[in-house]
């Protein structure tokens, strides 16, 4: 898979997530459904493996690269999954607009990545500033609020500290064995989570919508969706790869207007269109300068 196309998989299927988190929590208990989706992707990913002759290291580096992959599995989706009960698919696709951030701060900070330049941190600002925009008729606290506030800011830090950790390890294999033994680790977790927080089984009270949107991000969401990751996580920075998620909030609102009944209106678009910007700057603000010189030169 190239990575461009690892790229826009990785795009399309992070915008579809947060709705589909939401439509299994419906009638699923949240860290029941997280651990199915996680059941469905490992038994698939084992089956693919086999059929591919696809070789699973085991040795230390690999096991300490599954253990990183598996922090933002795990702390990610279960912390997702959690805020889900108070949250809409726009709020947590919102939230997850802060990844490049404190992405980018760990980065410099545990492998020593190259300072943040200024106009980088402008355009940050400014698609972080367009995200607000979007969801701020959305943005409430009302209720218990606040917990799935805490539990998706606890998400995105787990998330963003896993990508910047699998950078750190410096190992060659292929992203689907990544995939797999991350899955390994990550299942068991997500199981003893079920039996602590719920540990019930009821069957009879499930809806056909949670579980296509269960199966969809078992297949799509984990498998197909951590490979695309741990394919463009080989080839991009951290703080990059996470920049797919200044756009996915666009397109996980439009699907929540399309299939929920919300209202795109002027916010929505005005703040589209500071997210759009604040990306094109921050991939070829760069080159501005170079333009300039070559504008005075002609």
């Amino acid at each position: 898979m190239s990575v461009s196309i690892a790229y826009l998989a990785v795009l399309l299927i992070w915008a579809t997530t947060p709705l589909g988190i939401v439509w299994s929590s419906e009638s699923i208990n949240p860290s029941l459904a997280v651990f199915l989706r996680m059941l469905i992707a490992l038994v698939l990913g084992v089956l693919v493996i086999k059929l591919g002759k696809i070789d699973i290291p085991f040795h230390k580096k690999a096991l300490r690269l599954y253990a990183y992959s598996a922090l933002g599995i795990f702390g990610g989706m279960l912390c997702s999954y959690l805020s889900a009960s108070y949250l809409s698919s726009g709020i947590i696709s919102l939230v997850f607009g802060l990844s490049p951030v404190i992405s980018a701060v760990l980065a410099k900070r545990i492998l020593a990545e190259p300072n943040i330049s200024t106009i980088r941190k402008l355009s940050m600002g400014i698609s972080l500033s367009g995200l607000a925009v979007v969801c701020s008729d959305n943005f409430t606290l009302a209720n218990d609020g606040i917990y799935g506030v805490i539990f998706i800011l606890l998400a995105v830090f787990f998330f963003s500290l896993s990508g910047v950790l699998v950078k750190s390890v410096s190992l060659a294999i292929h992203p689907l064995a990544t995939t797999v033994g991350a899955l390994s680790v990550a299942t068991p977790l997500f199981f003893l989570s079920w039996l602590l927080l719920d540990g019930t089984l009821p069957i009879e009270t499930w809806q056909a919508k949670s579980l296509w949107a269960t199966l969809y991000l078992g297949v799509f969401g984990s498998l197909i969706g951590f490979y695309a990751y741990f394919s463009v996580l080989q080839k991009l920075s951290a703080s990059s790869v996470t920049l797919v998620t200044l756009i996915t909030p666009i397109i996980a609102l439009t699907l929540g207007s399309v299939f929920n009944g919300e209202v795109i209106n002027d916010k929505l678009l005005t703040g589209a269109f500071m997210v759009l910007l604040g990306l094109s700057i921050y991939h070829f603000g760069h080159l501005l300068p170079r333009l300039k010189k070559k504008g005075a030169r002609s």
